[in-house]
């Protein structure tokens, strides 16, 4: 094995990530206003989950209004990321639950006085809160109302939310997020769950009719929102740092023909660079333009919005990571499937059981990529593995996720090596929720166990994986032992 030199800095944020629409449920406690997930019936890794925009209960289990009840547990379960040692929890806050149909001119009192409560929470124990702004929580009313982030009043609905937690929060939090895995708007499957687009009515959600109009207007606006939000965040308190989130698929040439190589720097450059390149540099790049030219695809941008990109850029870098995929011009390569995207199969890579390739030194490689790219701080904020695991005498021996996050973490520690600035990270989850692709809690990526299946049964009952121990260790140690 190569030899390391260096270790983690002093300082170095350890945690863990989850999302408000996966863990938080009490989807309409206390004036909480319905969201784009809370309209996603569950569904399986065979079979896809459905829109539905009448949310009818007595037919239908959504996943997302019990989720693995963080509302009413949260103060059990930040305990317990104060026993594994978080220094950092990322979290979103569920826009509708503070603006219940997005379009109100005053907050829900009742939703910030929960985040009260938890930022307090954290605060006793020492833990930084890293806070999404977005992460798929639009209010269902500005989905059915307005087309979602297709129009441009979403941008100041998305302020308004902002400033209020801005405000609010300006001496609790210093990380914000505005997005997450902004760059989803760039494939189809990001119409519904990062753009609130739905083309025709009720869907399966990984079968829309795509609109490349529709999505990239929304995109757009995100660009625009987000820089808005950087801009005045910094207003309100100049010590705020703010960083972009990308779904990076990592992708290699499946072959050495050129034509696969080539292929290949196609797809990083629209799938993880574009978003990247607009939130950290300020510009849309060279080949976005000449893509959307030789793909007919047209979208409005107004006077200033380029001033408005190029003044918002964000201070850091931040990025999911799970697996990697090939990419290929053979029409008939096997094929893997992955977030929000599959590619080519691997030859050299195993897979977990929803088809995901495991490749830990492709980790090391994207932090020496987007580091190269952009000189910025970067955050790991998501990186982990969705497996069945199953409690044998009251314990979750998940040496599988383990064995995992060992692999990843050390690479992380060659890339640091390597000279890359690395501040932060938080493996998704701190604890087991609600899988955003399928809908299911059996497909489990936590280090705290939640007695929860797939239909919503269960005792809700928090249990410490193996997992949770080895990660408090590996804490504890600053990454010495891992």
């Amino acid at each position: 094995m190569e030899q390391c030199r260096k270790s983690f800095p002093e300082g170095f944020l350890w945690g863990g990530a989850t999302a408000a629409n996966q863990v938080e449920g009490a989807w309409d406690a206390d004036g909480k206003g319905p969201s784009l997930a809370d309209a996603m019936v569950a569904g399986t890794h065979q079979l896809p989950r459905r829109i539905t925009l009448e949310i009818d209960e007595s037919r239908n289990y959504y996943p997302s209004h019990s989720g693995t009840d963080f509302y009413h547990h949260y103060k059990e379960d930040i305990a317990l990321f104060a026993e594994m040692g978080f220094k950092v929890y990322r979290m979103s806050i569920n826009w509708p639950r503070i603006f219940p149909k997005g379009t109100e001119t005053e907050p829900n009192e009742a939703g910030l006085q929960f985040y009260d409560k938890v930022f307090a929470e954290l605060k006793k124990y020492g833990i930084e809160p890293l806070v999404t702004l977005y992460h798929n929580e639009m209010p269902l009313n500005m989905v059915t109302a307005m087309g979602g982030w297709v129009d441009r009043r979403s941008i100041d609905c998305y302020l308004r939310f902002a400033e209020v937690l801005f405000r609010r929060y300006k001496d609790v939090v210093k990380y914000w997020i505005p997005f997450n895995e902004i760059n989803d708007l760039t494939t189809a499957v990001g119409n519904w769950n990062h753009g609130g687009i739905l083309n025709h009515g009720t869907e399966d959600f990984s079968h829309q009719v795509d609109d490349p109009d529709k999505r990239y207007a929304a995109l757009h606006n995100q660009f625009v929102a987000s820089a808005k939000a950087v801009l005045l965040g910094r207003q309100i308190n100049p010590e705020f740092r703010f960083g972009t989130m990308i779904c990076h698929i990592t992708v290699y040439p499946l072959t050495c023909r050129p034509e696969d190589v080539l292929l290949t720097q196609q797809e990083d450059q629209l799938r993880n660079c574009m978003s990247g390149d607009v939130q950290c540099k300020g510009v849309y790049p060279y080949y976005a333009k000449r893509y959307f030219e030789r793909n007919h695809i047209h979208f409005d941008v107004e006077p200033g919005d380029e001033e408005l990109l190029r003044r918002g850029t964000v201070d850091f870098y931040s990025f999911s990571y799970y697996m990697t995929n090939c990419v290929t011009a053979q029409k008939d390569a096997a094929q893997v499937s992955g977030n929000i995207m599959g590619g080519a199969k691997n030859p050299y890579l195993k897979a977990t059981e929803w088809n995901w390739q495991i490749d830990p030194v492709g980790l090391r490689y994207t932090l020496n990529h987007v580091y190269d790219r952009y000189g910025l701080p970067i955050m790991i904020t998501e990186n982990g593995m969705g497996a069945r695991d199953t409690l044998q005498d009251g314990r979750v021996h998940d040496d599988y996720r383990i064995q995992y996050l060992r692999e990843h973490i050390e690479q992380m520690r060659l890339a640091i090596d390597d000279g890359v600035e690395l501040i932060g990270y938080t493996p998704w989850s701190a604890m087991d929720l609600v899988s955003v692709s399928t809908g299911e809690v059996e497909k489990r990526y936590g280090f705290i166990y939640v007695d929860k299946d797939n239909a919503g049964s269960g005792t809700l009952e928090r249990i410490r994986k193996d997992s949770f121990y080895w990660y408090k260790n590996v804490i504890a140690t600053n990454g010495s032992e891992v």
